[in-house]
């Protein structure tokens, strides 16, 4: 039983603390060997590019991500804008065709993002192809920033930045933002390393030639198309001064529902990259892989279960004061957790319960995402998650 304990304790902790740890290691080891890693030039003949933005029913903003996109620097002759807003019912489409920069690709029929995407890669001529959400703001130098890491023939893939706004960040999902700062953190290691494991939808490009299509019931498109590049043997770089900035969730129920989905789809994903997990065939890749991702998305939620009930029985069993300890922080940590959710109920401000309790909510999202998907509950068209309103 104490076995078990240790073991299901040292995999949490791997999880969420050991595994960057020992990258940083690593990181450390590969630039006293090697050296940094150098940054391309931004002074270099940049590829030709495409920007690609799907929007859904987004007559609310689409004028605003219009002019965010148009603001956007990047050589003369050398960019292309597509804006597909298939399916929207209101006035996305008449908005979008009212500016001649823009192509604008639209059927009245709503078959879902993914295919969305493919159709309008059908329309790509361009070397680099870079896709961002519609309710997403770029940097203005976004661009310039990604397609530079395109002089590297090894490089397939180039993920940007997600911000959430931190003026605009609710109470209720303080946790997010700190959760994204240490995500980038982790990446940036990941990069230099070897290999990001999965791209952001909010801001990803491709190199059009690997570009792979991805079945039209997959819940994770972004995260899917860049691993089929990873898994052809290409690196994907972490760019963090290329950034999307959007609004915190409205609150953590609409937190917890985009959660479960990415839960569900990080099962679907696993499954669907089964070769990924033999580091015979991709040693590096394969170890950031599991270690960032695989173990998230699978054992360690319920490790934290197991860690505790075991906790439990052992102080029952044997009133060991080292176990005691142990389980005082545990009962702490929770107990910080369900504070938070009892002020996030009554609507008090006190940010720094969140953190536990956001991290809670996240691993109860694994575990509702994995029986969801199992139920067959999670489609790939989904309802998006409310945003704050600046």
């Amino acid at each position: 039983m104490e076995l078990l304990f240790w073991l299901s304790l040292f995999v949490v902790f791997y999880t969420f603390l050991g595994y960057g740890i020992v990258l940083y290691v690593l990181v450390r080891i590969r630039r006293a060997v090697k050296g940094k890693r150098p940054v391309p030039s931004l002074d270099q003949d940049m590829p030709t590019l495409t920007l690609i933005i799907a929007a859904y029913n987004e007559e609310s903003i689409i004028e605003e991500k219009i002019q965010n996109t148009l603001a956007l620097s990047y050589p003369h002759g050398k960019l292309s804008l597509i804006f597909v807003t298939d399916g929207s019912s209101d006035r996305t489409p008449e908005l979008v065709s009212a500016y001649s920069q823009i192509k604008l690709l639209h059927t009245p029929v709503r078959s879902g993002k993914i295919l969305a995407m493919h159709r309008a890669m059908h329309e790509v001529g361009t070397e680099v192809v870079v896709f961002t959400d519609a309710n997403t703001y770029l940097n203005p130098d976004a661009l310039l920033l990604i397609a530079r890491h395109y002089a590297d023939p090894k490089v397939g893939a180039v993920s940007g930045e997600k911000r959430v706004m931190q003026d605009a960040v609710s109470d209720a999902t303080a946790g997010e933002g700190f959760y994204w700062k240490y995500e980038s953190t982790l990446k940036k290691w990941d990069s230099e390393l070897y290999s990001v494991v999965g791209a952001a939808g909010e801001l990803f490009s491709v190199r059009h030639s690997l570009y792979r299509q991805v079945e039209p019931d997959t819940i994770l498109d972004d995260f899917m198309i860049s691993m089929l590049i990873a898994q052809q043997g290409y690196r994907i770089i972490y760019e963090p001064d290329a950034y999307a900035s959007e609004l915190s969730s409205e609150n953590i129920k609409e937190e917890l529902k985009r959660k479960v989905r990415i839960a569900a789809g990080g099962i679907q994903s696993i499954l669907r990259l089964k070769k990924l997990l033999n580091p015979f065939h991709f040693p590096m890749l394969s170890f950031q892989y599991i270690s960032h991702r695989v173990l998230r998305w699978t054992i360690t939620p319920f490790l934290m279960i197991l860690a505790f009930v075991l906790n439990v029985a052992i102080v029952a069993n044997s009133g060991n004061v080292f176990y005691k300890l142990i389980l005082f922080a545990q009962v702490a940590f929770y107990g910080a957790a369900l504070a938070g959710w009892i002020l996030e109920k009554r609507k008090i401000k006190v940010k720094a319960l969140f953190v536990p309790y956001y991290f809670c909510v996240m691993n109860y999202a694994v575990i509702a995402g994995i029986i969801r998907f199992y139920k067959g509950n999670q489609s790939a068209a989904w309802d998006k998650s409310k945003r704050k309103s600046a």
